[in-house]
């Protein structure tokens, strides 16, 4: 089948790959445009637009995803079908074009953790298993027929980094097995709605930094759901008062324990090899963090240049 591609980070890159390696053909990739980043404002390509050019395939970088132009300029390719990961949500006039529809893969078992961040809120949530999903994209955000999925297990090492690359790795596999049975007409597309059984479904809404503060006040499982599903991005993060000066102190792993104590909740201890904070019901020890202003390292290699005096969570 003709394919135009629609994607952004790495992990759609992963799944053009895996197209393009395929009997299908892709005849031109969409993704956002250029943008410039760092402190040099250089012209930063996304990880799609820097695959797709080393392949030789046309790419699109529309402003506008309703602009007439951009518009004129997909139908021109006659694609069978359009598929989509990891990119902007699409307006009618765009994921009605192609004749066999427009497909999105999902990093969750829909009708569950529709949004932005399935990844994170299944760890934060303490799941044990998640899943990819391939649906047909309709009006609504992550609301269209269900034409695949595959569950994936989520063990208590997983992070966002480690959950997403599984999901890297089995959703292409998925992926392009879906749009073989959609050339070959072999599939069954199931309406959400019969999924749904009046059960509440569990969201999965963007995630802004102010939602990524610790509240030590929560039981410590909580609180390691909460850092390794934030891990390595955005990341968690509490604020430390040394010396009257409060720093943002990011915090990439931890371990936990659970027993009893009768200091006040993040109330921090250090010794010459560890930060220990305490919660609601345990103790969090702090294992790989990153101080504002800082590198990412791990706690025993920042404490041999870290003066803790008068250090306290704020």
């Amino acid at each position: 089948m003709r394919i135009i591609f629609m994607g952004t980070p790495e992990i759609s890159v992963h799944c053009l790959d895996k197209i393009d390696r395929s009997h299908h053909k892709i005849v031109a990739v969409v993704t956002v445009p250029d943008k410039p980043a760092g402190r040099g404002l250089k012209i930063n390509k996304s990880p799609v637009k820097e695959f797709a050019e080393n392949r030789g395939f046309d790419v699109l970088q529309p402003e506008k995803l309703k602009d007439v132009n951009f518009i004129k300029q997909l139908k021109k390719y006659n694609a069978d079908l359009f598929v989509v990961v990891a990119f902007r949500m699409l307006p009618k006039e765009v994921w009605s074009l192609p004749k066999k529809g427009t497909i999105n893969l999902h990093a969750s078992l829909l009708p569950d953790y529709r949004g932005a961040a399935p990844i994170n809120h299944a760890i934060i949530n303490g799941e044990n298993k998640t899943g990819v999903t391939v649906f047909f994209i309709d009006e609504q955000i992550d609301t269209g027929k269900i034409i695949e999925q595959k569950e994936i297990e989520i063990t208590k090492q997983d992070n966002a980094g480690t959950l997403h690359d599984k999901i890297m790795a089995i959703g292409a596999i998925l992926l392009v097995d879906t749009i073989t049975k959609i050339e070959e007409n072999k599939f069954d597309a199931t309406e959400q709605n019969i999924l749904i059984n009046n059960v509440q479904l569990k969201p999965a809404p963007k995630i802004f930094k102010e939602n990524c503060r610790i509240n030590w006040n929560n039981k410590a499982e909580n609180i390691y759901n909460f850092i390794r599903g934030l891990s390595p991005y955005p990341a968690a993060w509490t604020e430390l008062k040394c010396s009257e000066k409060i720093l943002n102190l990011k915090i990439f792993e931890c371990s936990y324990k659970i027993e009893n104590h009768k200091t006040d909740t993040g109330s921090v201890f250090f010794d010459k090899e560890t930060i220990t904070i305490t919660c609601s019901d345990g103790i969090i020890k702090l294992l790989n963090i990153q101080l504002e202003g800082k590198k990412r390292m791990d706690t025993k290699d920042f404490l041999r240049g870290f003066k803790t005096n008068d250090c306290i969570i704020v």
